[in-house]
């Protein structure tokens, strides 16, 4: 139950809940000072001793007379700079006299039940009054009129706070803001391990570690989009912390555009977490009366460890952040063209191989890339959402047609955010891209960036993908974004707001996925940018899941999901068995370990299945059987990560039921050796009274002994191979089923 208390004669907020307690207070200047945030305690009327004061030298201080209060050594809720603090701030505004330096004072606050909207934005919600409860702090510049309002939001079940601020101009000169962050927390030591998800395209979400020092360490992008290089998360774990035991905090930011999620550790090594839209070239002009809402952050506190911290996100995001038809349905299995194909394809082609498909049991096809305008490559037909007629003689219908009554479901790509300038959408509109007057305008795959700020551009893309929708039988569309924006700068706006782009573009796309995800509410959207350039929690409010790589190998996806499940369910990883050699790394793989790889995901295939063999064909129908008895456990159940593909040979994750009667495990080794040690898993999250049947083996054992001693993964490699066993290769894997026999408590 979620308790929200104010202590009115020491002005101190509680904000707690059966797993953590939240405490801030109104310091002397009017300010919010931060007091603590960790697992719960109890409530007393007075913490006012946890806002520690010293005088110090080369310090600053706000009051006359008064040589301890001073910001640069007092924790607080969201700062500001110049005013005897020297860190960053989590606000700057630039007024029309030329000063930054702003007051923001304590006027009030509200409790509300439940959880308000965020305007435009993508956000955490609840389904009833009784999930959460919101407390908005009301502080106020003086001199300005800028009203501030900090929401917090605690929710009953879950070891986490909504985080966001809302900025209004009510005095009567103009503002520029120019840094807006959604969060800041600050924390009273630096004894952490600061874990971020990094990388590059075909090698997203890759874990990081580096040990907080005194100084600054933050991952950010400034490419327009959160990018394969940079994920907006990151986790502060204590250093004894594994995965299953230990403090945690997990910081992430429910946004798609530019971030900065930074950890500064000042010189008493206090630590401030700011996490938001990246400051460098932001910058909103807010006229009198006009407002400016920050996107959402999420803070979770664990101390179960880095899985505990996972879970937390997993629920939440999983159930309060998607939304819609699929959230809590198992997810179709399908076959994707594209590797298959790519764009040289015909609609007889197509057919057969869904004809394939459907014999095996895949329930999904989906065409991508090079059904529309004159889109034979990659130089022309972006903007054009109309069908290619010589390819498609009649058209997406006809088509989508044709692929139901085999009794599938049909699937297409978009890519609306781009065009080429061999297209007729460009020839009409070439002032609707993104470029700087005066400048060169720089391609990324032949393709330019169409300005989503303004609203005529997102009218018109969607109009013409609500046609084919509202035309044709589509039960999925694949939403791809192939290149970072450059030159940004928008036609339309005066000088003084382009600083304004960056954001209004975001604001863009979400207006056109709300807009689709509305009058089309049974359609599934997965988001892909160029793979998962774009895999953040801003676009999982509008799809459901998103496409995790473009790399399909199944020895890298071991790296990339183990490093996405860090803060994201696995309803929402996209992740396909693909052809061999693969298309990325040139590597075989064994077809077992295609599927088990990706069955701990949505499921799919990116192949052509009349290539196979025959003996290889039963092996995809035993997968997809395999797969449709087991998805919604695979999807939907409680995720653990148990060896680390970044810290050994082996890796192991594994998903248990919500009863605990029933789990899967996935072991992954990457190369064979010989005569290798003998090779076990400490499990979690069974149930240790229960006796558990090993399907795979037909061994018994109880949960006590697979979570203490272990499960045995041994397997031949560890000596001389028994005559007629399997053999033992690279890239060697296999999923253990777990089930519970009947009275074994």
């Amino acid at each position: 139950m979620t308790e929200i208390i104010f202590h009115e004669e020491t002005k101190t907020f509680h904000l707690y809940n059966d797993k953590i307690s939240y405490l801030m207070c109104v310091l002397e200047n009017g300010h919010m000072g931060h007091l603590y945030f960790g697992k719960k305690i109890h409530d007393k009327a007075d913490f006012s001793y946890l806002v520690e004061k010293y005088g110090r030298p080369m310090t600053s201080y706000v009051f006359e007379n008064d040589r301890t209060f001073s910001l640069e050594h007092i924790r607080q809720e969201y700062p500001v700079y110049g005013s005897t603090d020297y860190r960053h701030p989590a606000v700057e505004i630039l007024q029309e006299n030329g000063s930054r330096i702003m007051d923001f004072r304590y006027e009030g606050y509200e409790i509300t039940e439940g959880k308000p909207e965020l305007k435009g934005l993508p956000a955490t919600y609840t389904e009833s009054g009784k999930e959460a409860k919101t407390l908005k702090i009301f502080l106020k510049d003086g001199l300005t009129g800028c009203r501030l309002e900090l929401l917090y939001t605690v929710f009953d079940s879950e070891a986490a706070v909504a985080r966001s601020a809302c900025l209004r101009n009510e005095g009567s000169e103009n503002l520029h803001l120019l840094t807006a962050m959604s969060l800041n927390l600050d924390l009273p030591d630096k004894d952490y391990i600061w874990m971020q998800l990094s990388g590059a395209w075909a090698r997203e979400r890759h874990v990081k570690k580096r040990i907080l020092e005194q100084g600054i360490t933050a991952v950010d992008s400034r490419r327009g989009n959160s990018s394969h290089e940079q994920n907006p998360f990151v986790a502060l774990k204590r250093p004894n912390a594994t995965e299953g035991a230990g403090e945690v905090i997990g910081v992430s930011l429910i946004y798609s555009g530019n971030f900065r999620i930074q950890a500064e550790v000042d010189t008493h090594d206090v630590t401030r977490v700011t996490a938001g839209i990246h400051p460098d070239g932001f910058d909103w002009k807010l006229e009198p009366g006009e407002e400016f809402q920050t996107p959402e952050a999420v803070v979770v506190y664990s101390e179960k460890g880095l899985n505990g911290m996972s879970q937390t996100f997993h629920r939440l995001y999983g159930r309060r952040l998607a939304r819609g038809f699929w959230r809590d349905r198992p997810r179709p299995i399908l076959i994707n063209n594209w590797e298959a194909t790519y764009f040289n394809f015909t609609e007889e082609k197509l057919l057969k191989i869904a004809e394939k498909a459907r014999e095996c049991g895949v329930e999904l096809f989906v065409l991508d890339d090079g059904w529309f305008g004159k889109r034979n490559g990659e130089h022309a037909g972006l903007g054009d959402w109309y069908a290619n007629r010589e390819r498609l003689p009649e058209g997406i219908r006809g088509l989508s047609e044709k692929i139901e009554a085999f009794g599938m479901k049909f699937g297409l790509w978009f890519e609306p955010e781009m065009v080429n300038k061999d297209s007729d959408l460009y020839r009409e509109h070439p002032d609707w891209i993104l470029q700087t007057p005066g400048r060169n305008t720089s391609h990324g795959r032949y393709q330019y960036v169409l300005d989503f700020s303004r609203e005529e551009v997102v009218d018109c893309i969607y109009a013409m993908m609500e046609k084919i929708l509202s035309e044709s039988r589509i039960s999925y569309i694949k939403w791809d974004m192939n290149r970072s924006i450059t030159e940004c700068y928008s036609a339309t706006l005066p000088p003084d707001r382009q600083g304004e782009v960056f954001h209004r573009y975001i604001l863009g796309v979400y207006d056109l996925y709300d807009r689709l995800t509305k009058k089309f509410p049974q359609v599934l959207f997965e988001s892909c940018a160029s793979g998962g350039g774009r895999f953040d929690p801003g676009l999982l409010y509008y799809a459901p899941q998103g496409w995790a790589s473009d790399d399909s190998d199944a020895v890298e996806r071991l790296k990339i999901q183990y490093g996405t499940s860090m803060c994201y369910p696995v309803s929402s990883i996209g992740s396909h068995v693909s052809v061999v050699p693969n298309h990325q790394v040139f590597r075989n793989t064994p077809l077992h370990t295609r599927a088990n790889v990706a069955c701990f995901g949505t499921f799919g295939y990116e192949l052509d299945l009349n290539r196979l063999p025959e003996e290889e064909l039963e092996e995809v129908k035993k997968q997809i059987a395999f797969m449709k008895e087991y998805r919604e456990l695979l999807q939907f159940g409680t995720f653990y990560r148990i060896k680390s593909p970044f810290e050994g040979n082996e890796t192991v994750w594994m998903t248990v039921s919500d009863d605990q009667k029933t789990a899967l495990v996935g072991y992954y080794r990457v190369l064979n050796g010989s005569n290798q040690p003998y090779s076990r898993a400490r499990l979690q999250g069974l149930n240790p009274n229960l006796l558990y049947e090993n399907i795979y083996n037909g061994t018994e054992n109880y949960g006590d002994e697979l979570m203490n001693y272990g499960l045995i993964t041994t397997d031949g490699s560890a000596g001389e191979l028994p005559a007629g066993s399997a053999s033992c290769t690279d890239f060697e894997s296999r999923i253990y089923i777990l089930r519970a026999k009947e009275n074994s408590r």
